[in-house]
Parts: C-alpha cells; sequence; structure tokens
C-alpha cells in the first residue's frame, strides 16, 4: 500500500500537465495516489485529466482559490502519512517519489523535505535547493542560478520549496495546514517556519530531482500580481509568526530590507504596487482573524527563538546580494 499522496495544484496549466503527469507515471514501479486540484481553470485542463489520467483523484473549485486552499483540499483528500506538493510546470526525474518521502522518513524530527529544483531548461542550473528566511525579511531560494553540482548533500533548511516538497501529513494538520490568507507566494515559508518554533527541522533532499518551468501560473518572474502578494504576505509572515521582541530586535534590518526591495521594484516599475503591499499587509496584521492566527498559535521556547535568530542573521551572508 502507498504512503504518499502526490497533489498538483493547478490553474490553466494544460501545457504542462501532461509532461509533468507523464513523468510521474514513468518515475516510480510502486503506485501512488495522485490529486490534481484545479483552481477554475477554463483551457482544457479537466477534460485532459479526464480523458487521459483515469486514475487521477480530480477536485474542482469553480474559481480560483489560490495555492494554499488548493494544496489543503488534496491534503485534507488524501489518507496517506505523507504528501508531496508538486507544481504542474515541473518534470520529475526516476525515484522521485521514494526519494524524497525516504528524506522525510529518515527521523521523526523531520517536518518536509524539499527536493532538488534545477531549470526545466537549463538542467544544470539549481532553481532551488531549499529556502533560507534572512533578518531582512527575504526568504530566496538557496543556490538559485548556481551550479546544481554543489548542491549534491543533504542538509537542513529553513523551509521547503512548496513546488517539490513532502511534508508529514499529521504535523500539517496539527499546524492547521497552510494559511489560506496568503493566497500565494511565501505560504511554504510560514508552514516550514511555525513547524520550526515547534522543534521540527526542514530537510534538502538532493536525490530527489524535479525540472521546473517557474513562473507558470503568474507569467513573468515580475508582475503586479506577484510584486503586490509577495510584498503584502512578507509584512503578514512577520507580523504572525516572529515575537514582538524579536520583531524589535531585527527592526533596523527588517525596515533596511524593506527599503532595499523597494528601490529594487522602484527601478523595475513596481514601486508603488511593492508599496501598496507593504501597506496591505500592515493591515492585514491588525485584522481580528491574523491576531487569533497568532495568539493560538504554539509559542516557541527561548532556545528555539535564539536559534532561528541566529539562522536569520547568519542567512543574511548566503543571499547573494552580500557576496
Amino acid at each position: 500500500m502507498a504512503d504518499t499522496t502526490v497533489i498538483i495544484p493547478n490553474l490553466n496549466g494544460i501545457h504542462y500537465l501532461k509532461n509533468c503527469l507523464d513523468s510521474l507515471y514513468a518515475c516510480e514501479k510502486t503506485a501512488f495516489p495522485v490529486i490534481v486540484v484545479d483552481n477554475g481553470s477554463t483551457d482544457g485542463s479537466r477534460e485532459l485529466i479526464g480523458q487521459e489520467y483515469p486514475a487521477v483523484r480530480l477536485i474542482c473549485f469553480s474559481e480560483n482559490r489560490g495555492f494554499s486552499a488548493a494544496v489543503n483540499a488534496g491534503i485534507r483528500a488524501a489518507d496517506t502519512p505523507f504528501v508531496i506538493l508538486l507544481n504542474n510546470d515541473t518534470v520529475v526525474e526516476p525515484r522521485f517519489v521514494s526519494r524524497l518521502t525516504d528524506a522525510v522518513r529518515h527521523s521523526p524530527q523531520y517536518f518536509s523535505a524539499g527536493a532538488k529544483m534545477v531549470s526545466l531548461r537549463n538542467p544544470e542550473i539549481i532553481d532551488d535547493a531549499g529556502d533560507y528566511y534572512c533578518a531582512l525579511g527575504w526568504a530566496f531560494a538557496r543556490g538559485k542560478g548556481r551550479p546544481q553540482t554543489r548542491y549534491c548533500t543533504p542538509c537542513d533548511i529553513f523551509a521547503a520549496c512548496g513546488g517539490a516538497a513532502v511534508y508529514r501529513r499529521d504535523i500539517l494538520l496539527q499546524l492547521g495546514l497552510f494559511d489560506e490568507a496568503y493566497f500565494a507566494y511565501l505560504e511554504d515559508i510560514d508552514i516550514g517556519y511555525r513547524a520550526r518554533m515547534r522543534g521540527y527541522t526542514n530537510r534538502f533532499a538532493p536525490d530527489a530531482v524535479v525540472r521546473h518551468a517557474g513562473s507558470a501560473s503568474s507569467g513573468s518572474r515580475y508582475n503586479v500580481f506577484k510584486v503586490r502578494l509577495s510584498s503584502r504576505n512578507s509584512v503578514y509572515l512577520i507580523g504572525k509568526n516572529m515575537p514582538p521582541l524579536q520583531i524589535l530586535l531585527n527592526l533596523p534590518f527588517l525596515l533596511a530590507g524593506f527599503l532595499i526591495k523597494f528601490l529594487f521594484f522602484l527601478k523595475k516599475g513596481f514601486g508603488p504596487v511593492y508599496a501598496r503591499g507593504l501597506w496591505n499587509g500592515l493591515r492585514m496584521c491588525c485584522l481580528p482573524a491574523a491576531k487569533s492566527r497568532k495568539s493560538s498559535s504554539l509559542r516557541p521556547s527561548l532556545r528555539i527563538c535564539l536559534k532561528l535568530e541566529g539562522e536569520f542573521l547568519s542567512s543574511l551572508f548566503a543571499h547573494r546580494l552580500f557576496r
């Protein structure tokens, strides 16, 4: 009996879905359930799955409810101890499912494991080898744009990228699943952060390799949708998860980080969009629902807070801006 379910959120991904599903079914000898959660596609994605992939369980929304709502529906529908979240614009390499699941199965303290994501067009280049989070309030992909041969060793990471990662389903349920207030972007950092505050570990699994196209749902790397949501969610992530004293200690770094990002996006033509996103994030933190999520979450021990603070500071030097 399979112990892992693969969950694929989809929004108008017909140009990617066939390659993704074909690679999944070709890569393993052991059968495993696959759930596609469709966010109101109008491009024929649903019909493609119904006609060519009858074994796939299809959950359909009438509208785009965002990444978090889609994967949460899949997680609730799964009945296996492990769930793999996989972007629709990916192609997996042989034994992806078993290798990724084995990485998190190694220790009960492991909450998640992220795959080695490489560029679909140039597989020699890393797209994501685990995610960092630093004191500037930035989340960023480890190794992005660098040779993939440098990232062949398993290691602890701050959080796994939700584009290709395995999670323990029971811990996901304990944490309350992915926060649907994010809609998209940084929800994987949030769930990894919450797990870390409970003392769990997130891992990088270099033997599980995925080729990733990137920006398949939102379009280009920088666009109004992505900049607006990412900036909003970056503020919400801090307000929701970081204890007040830690926010105060990191405030000079956080203000500097937001200023640098604002200047960057101003140059790209998205300065006002980024600024409005920050403002919306502040307003979001003040909503009763956000305050309830913060007050109901487990308060981390001083030891865990100090450990995370050390990572936030050390990760400053892992970002390419400072190297």
